[in-house]
């Protein structure tokens, strides 16, 4: 079989499914419901220092707690074990400050290109505190070879007017024939970006070492489908054939409401009492 008609086969399988077949370890404190998206709608280092996230919380998140919020809130409530997941492990954020709110994406996911036009409409309303990200899958094929587009356009600050361009190219105007990084700086030039440069980027030892990060991040948390939302390391949300991408959204924002009252708590809260330094004991009389 050609280079050619296998690159050609991956693309098609890709486009099929947005899931990534491989096993992942257990990292939730309820039964996995494995996200079903509804068709209608769905540097020059070598790596990335982990350094870059913000730890991860130091507790791991009061099921009982939030069990009883949700049933306080009634049938329309998110569902715990359906609409979201909580990590059994709160992992370390992606990026620093705030409530992070991460995207694990792919250009190669239909659903993913389905579900754009709503982040698109719903991220400039997100609260002051919440931070979105996006980080690609690496889920192998011309999923990995996108997921170097995506930082090779954000190393070259070209990511924010090419990102929904990208989506459109692939599943609207159905450009790709092979997935091969040389077509897809082809592609990236068609929308004024030096083509060269952008190939060069996309091998470069700083793209590598960011994939090798996302690869992580959606292992840690996880990530075994996209799109897959992480909230501030501790929730994974997904589209459910019910709810939609609506639903997702809603119970992204009921997380981010909890995280931000939990924050403003700990802010509140006197700090704690410092130990007065104890006394040198007396010598000891002869």
């Amino acid at each position: 079989m050609s280079r050619r008609i296998l690159a050609a086969l991956l693309i098609a399988a890709a486009l099929a499914a947005c899931t990534k077949p491989a096993p992942t370890p257990d990292t939730t404190a309820t039964p996995t419901t494995e996200a079903t998206t509804p068709e209608a709608t769905p540097s020059t280092e070598p790596s990335t220092p982990a350094t870059e996230g913000t730890p991860a919380p130091t507790s791991a998140v009061d099921t009982a707690a939030i069990t009883a919020e949700l049933a306080a809130l009634g049938a329309d409530a998110p569902r715990l074990g359906t609409d979201f997941e909580i990590l059994t492990t709160p992992q370390p954020t992606w990026g620093q400050g705030g409530v992070e709110v991460v995207e694990v994406f792919s250009y190669m996911c239909i659903h993913c290109a389905h579900f754009q036009p709503s982040v698109d409409a719903w991220t400039p309303k997100l609260p002051s505190g919440v931070r979105f990200e996006y980080v690609p899958g690496v889920f192998g094929g011309p999923w990995d070879s996108f997921a170097r587009a995506f930082y090779a356009a954000e190393i070259l600050g070209v990511r924010e007017r090419t990102h929904d361009e990208i989506f459109k190219a692939v599943h609207i105007d159905h450009v790709l024939k092979t997935g091969t990084l040389e077509e897809i700086a082809d592609l990236y030039g068609k929308y004024g970006v030096d083509r060269d440069k952008f190939l060069a980027t996309m091998n470069s030892f700083a793209v590598t070492g960011k994939l090798n990060r996302a690869k992580q991040f959606a292992l840690r948390t996880g990530v075994t489908a996209t799109p897959t939302f992480i909230v501030a390391g501790k929730y994974r949300v997904m589209a459910t054939p019910d709810r939609s991408f609506e639903g997702m959204l809603k119970t992204t924002d009921f997380l981010i409401a909890r995280e931000l009252a939990e924050a403003a708590k700990a802010a509140a809260a006197p700090p704690a009492a410092t130990p007065e330094p104890t006394a040198p004991a007396a010598p000891a009389k002869p």
